[in-house]
């Protein structure tokens, strides 16, 4: 069963999933198609990541695609504990460029799905942190941008100060 919770960015929702358990263990179904498509617009899921991060408040993003690309992800921590930020870009939009954060872990059966139009990325809050990526669109890397996420028009307050950022990221230019 998974619940569908409201955020203050219009279409970004916060997917709470109900794990079935006993003595062994538990089943978490991250995905089903006749639950979430009215959030996907009917679109199918094309791809599916796993992201690995080793150190600890380490920040990967803030990415997205751009149309005919624009993709609807649903992202979900695994293990490890992760704060995801979404950064809502669609122009006319009354959220625009406002951005919403929440705690995503291997223990409270939480997902994010970010439509189209979005921004993404996550710092992890413990080391060895693992997501899954449910993407409505394959990676297309000449459409692909990013915002610094460090830009101060942005205002994201990362929870923890960050300890790593890639070259590409570190280099993406201020708004």
């Amino acid at each position: 069963m998974i619940e569908f919770c409201e955020t203050p960015l219009k279409d970004l929702k916060i997917l709470k999933r109900k794990p079935k358990g006993d003595n062994r263990g538990y089943l978490e179904r991250l995905y089903c198609k006749e639950v979430l498509n009215p959030l996907v617009n009917n679109k199918n899921i094309v791809q599916i990541n796993h992201t690995y991060t080793e150190k600890e408040f380490a920040v990967r993003g803030i990415h997205y695609q751009n149309y005919p690309y624009s993709e609807i992800k649903i992202v979900s921590c695994i293990k490890g504990k992760i704060w995801d930020v979404a950064v809502d870009l669609r122009k006319g939009s009354p959220t625009f460029l406002q951005h919403y954060g929440v705690i995503l872990s291997e223990g409270n059966y939480s997902s994010l799905l970010i439509p189209e139009g979005f921004a993404h990325g996550f710092q992890t809050l413990l080391p060895c942190s693992e997501l899954i990526y449910f993407h409505t669109e394959y990676y297309k890397p000449s459409h692909e941008y990013g915002l610094h996420p460090l830009d101060p028009s942005l205002n994201i307050e990362w929870p923890m100060k960050i300890s790593q950022l890639s070259e590409r990221d570190k280099n993406q230019k201020m708004l």
